[in-house]
């Protein structure tokens, strides 16, 4: 068993030492698990150290663990996670060249996408390199070589995709599954939920219920929402008024808005996570998952259209202009770090009431009580993750939201950005109630 060696004539460099304690391994021809552990115990020093996170040197450190490692799949999405050379075309090159001589060729082509959805730089000569590749796969295609039970990757590779059909889903979901294995409050189980309530007895009358998950009590204290797959219920943590939250239970058990709250924490900037939800922890079974997300007491917007509907008033005009400048906010910060909500309505924006005065002062940049004030937008479960596609890749597929379909899901045309585009239909709810 080795160690690295210590070297004191780099004191700007740390990794050098590291560097060529592995070059003197590789030349020994050390035993693989000697080498395994010297690369681990470089990735652990050093992965969370910013001046090695575009280093090509450290990212081969990287590689070179892998290649020993069963678990590549896992290796992968943590190099992703800690963002090491995530805009260098060098990581989607080597790793996919890697998948290619496994055979893994759909996995192959995923990464040369991911690589070439984020601009990875060079980003043509990462696209040449796709090239070939597609070229080298249709040569093995043409000559039938592709061995049984390999699923063949189309030249033309899925450029419309249903991202919600539940075979993309299950695709999605067994890719990410390591990664998600990992964010903090996933709790699995292959077990079905064995508590004393049972879930399927939740009823809207199940007042002062209490469900046990995870070591917490919850008091059931009313239905917020039920929809076809999932009810969404207020309770009390440990029977606390001051702790209370909403549960969304679900069947099938289906983890993915549990990534899409994750992906919020990682790409909102936090002066902005208020307007999205949050999710503290996902409860998984065989047979349900329950959901533990924030409860905001003051409804939707939809129930605020409707409060002028049924007393026959009409909503300001300057409050209607500012739950549209609202609106307009959450889909611009949104988009830009690569997510579509999928399920964009009035249902799904709740209020938010800032429990300080307001007054002019912060309104301009949502600072002091402004930041507490608006609308949130949630329900996760059609949440489309752009980075897990190519950026030629076109949409498909009808979110079957009854008034807020846009015009290309009512005439069965390719759409991306658009499934926010009808938010002139939300609007014009809003805009109808005054």
């Amino acid at each position: 068993m080795f160690t690295h060696q210590t070297h004191s004539s780099s004191p700007q460099d740390p990794l050098l030492p590291w560097l060529l304690s592995i070059k003197k391994a590789l030349g020994d021809e050390c035993s693989g698990d000697d080498l395994n552990n010297l690369l681990l115990q470089c990735i652990t020093t050093f992965k969370h150290n910013p001046q090695y996170r575009n280093d090509p040197r450290f990212l081969k450190i990287w590689f070179l663990y892998l290649e020993g490692s069963n678990d590549f799949e896992v290796i992968f999405s943590e190099m992703v996670e800690n963002k090491i050379c995530n805009d260098q075309s060098l990581l989607y090159e080597v790793y996919a060249a890697f998948l290619e001589v496994k055979e893994k060729w759909q996995e192959a082509y995923r990464v040369y996408q991911i690589g070439i959805s984020r601009k990875a730089k060079p980003l043509e000569r990462l696209k040449n390199a796709q090239a070939l590749f597609l070229n080298r796969i249709s040569e093995r295609v043409n000559a039938c070589s592709i061995p049984k039970g390999e699923e063949k990757i189309p030249i033309e590779l899925e450029t419309k995709i249903n991202p919600w059909s539940p075979s993309t889903m299950k695709e999605l979901l067994h890719k990410l599954n390591p990664r998600i294995k990992k964010y903090e409050g996933y709790y699995s189980s292959n077990k079905n939920y064995s508590g004393k309530m049972a879930l399927s007895s939740l009823r809207n009358a199940s007042r002062n219920k209490v469900l046990e998950i995870g070591g917490k009590k919850y008091q059931i204290k009313g239905c917020a929402g039920q929809g076809g797959f999932a009810q969404v219920f207020k309770a009390y943590v440990n029977s606390s008024p001051d702790d209370v939250v909403a549960l969304k239970i679900q069947t099938p058990p289906f983890p993915w808005e549990f990534h899409m709250y994750r992906q919020l924490d990682q790409r909102i900037l936090d002066k902005q996570r208020s307007s999205f939800g949050f999710a503290h922890a996902v409860h998984l079974y065989a047979d349900y998952s329950i959901l533990v997300c924030d409860y905001l007491s003051h409804g939707t917007l939809q129930d605020v259209i409707n409060s002028y509907v049924v007393i026959g008033k009409s909503m300001e005009e300057v409050l209607c202009m500012y739950y549209t400048v609202e609106m307009l906010y959450i889909l611009e910060n949104l988009h830009g770090v690569g997510i579509i909500h999928g399920d964009f309505k009035p249902d799904n924006l709740l209020i938010r009431y800032s429990r300080d005065e307001l007054t002019e002062n912060g309104f301009h940049d949502r600072s002091g009580p402004w930041n507490d004030q608006g609308l949130c937008l949630v329900d996760w479960g059609r949440g489309i993750d752009l980075n897990l596609f190519s950026s030629e890749v076109e949409f498909e597929g009808d979110c079957r939201t009854s008034g807020f379909r846009c015009v290309e899901m009512q005439e069965k045309k390719p759409w991306k950005f658009q499934a926010s585009g009808y938010i002139w239909l939300v609007c014009r709810s809003t805009y109808d109630a005054a």
